[in-house]
């Protein structure tokens, strides 16, 4: 089978871990090893998140304020080749040498238009307490929503459109390299007269990568996350998680999910299984064998 598989933020970055090169290398291997058992049986497309990576990026620059800054597009397209490199080189290691691994640069086209720039909902960078939030708001005018108990930037998610690279990445798969793509949700652009154009945005991971899977014709999705299912009432005493549902099923209880987190997840699984009649699945990246059995997580079904 052909498998597309998301990592989430936690494939790099824990919650409240440092954001240094040598815990996300660590967690790479982890995610590697998890993701090498699921190879010996299937193909593999792999794509990640790069929330903290690229906030990081942005908040880096403010100790420069003498060097030109770089757009989002620009840190979008630097962190894709960061975390593909620290996938790759993990997934390396971690499968036999034969099998050939790589990490392409990838460009998804959205919509000029779209109400997301007047609307950021997508978390970048790290966690802040409320008074470091409201003062970096002051001084860079950037938007801060709550993500728990603490605060991150927010900035504008337009919906994927089109995966500019996809021929590219069907031959890749069809001559049996895994590949790492999409990474971030793939570098925003808009087509112009001139050719594509950069934009300052941030495409969720997830949305892009169900465009992907129906791209690709994917016998499933796989959307490996932090919590080990989709949960109603989530946090609360009386939270359940939801094991087998449908589209129409989870399109009823879309309320219950925050559209800065587990909601674009669970859009893309309905959205790839009304396209495509195959199921996908969401849970935790070190259940991923027993995601694609069906035995864990949320199985999301015809």
């Amino acid at each position: 089978m052909l498998l597309v598989i998301a990592l989430g933020g936690n494939a790099l970055l824990q919650r409240g871990e440092p954001m240094s090169a040598a815990v996300q290398q660590q967690n790479a291997r982890r995610a590697a090893q998890a993701l090498a058992a699921v190879a010996q049986s299937h193909r593999l497309v792999i794509t990640h998140g790069n929330g903290p990576q690229v906030g990081l990026l942005a908040l880096q620059q403010l100790a420069t304020p003498d060097v030109p800054q770089l757009p989002l597009d620009v840190l979008v397209a630097q962190t894709q080749g960061q975390i593909g490199y620290m996938l790759e080189q993990a997934l390396r290691a971690a499968l036999p040498p034969q099998q050939p691994v790589a990490t392409l640069l990838t460009n998804v086209v959205v919509d000029a238009d779209d109400p997301a720039f007047q609307a950021p909902t997508k978390f970048i960078g790290p966690h802040y307490d409320a008074p470091e939030a409201e003062a970096l708001a002051a001084r860079y005018g950037w938007v801060f929503r709550q993500d728990g108990a603490r605060w991150r930037r927010v900035v504008p998610s337009p919906q994927p459109k089109r995966i500019v690279q996809i021929e590219v990445i069907r031959r890749l798969v069809t001559d049996g390299v895994i590949v790492i793509c999409v990474g971030g949700g793939g570098v925003p652009v808009i087509e112009r007269n001139e050719g594509l154009v950069g934009v300052e945005a941030v495409i969720d991971k997830d949305l892009a990568t169900s465009l992907l899977a129906r791209a690709l014709d994917a016998d499933c999705l796989v959307i490996a996350t932090e919590a080990d299912g989709v949960y109603l009432h989530y946090g609360q005493p009386h939270q359940q998680r939801l094991e087998r549902v449908t589209p129409a099923e989870l399109r009823a209880q879309l309320a219950h999910f925050p559209e800065g987190s587990m909601g674009p997840k669970v859009r893309a699984a309905i959205e790839f299984v009304e396209h495509t009649g195959r199921p996908a699945m969401i849970g935790a990246l070190h259940e991923v064998e027993r995601l694609v059995r069906g035995e864990a997580g949320t199985q999301v079904v015809p």
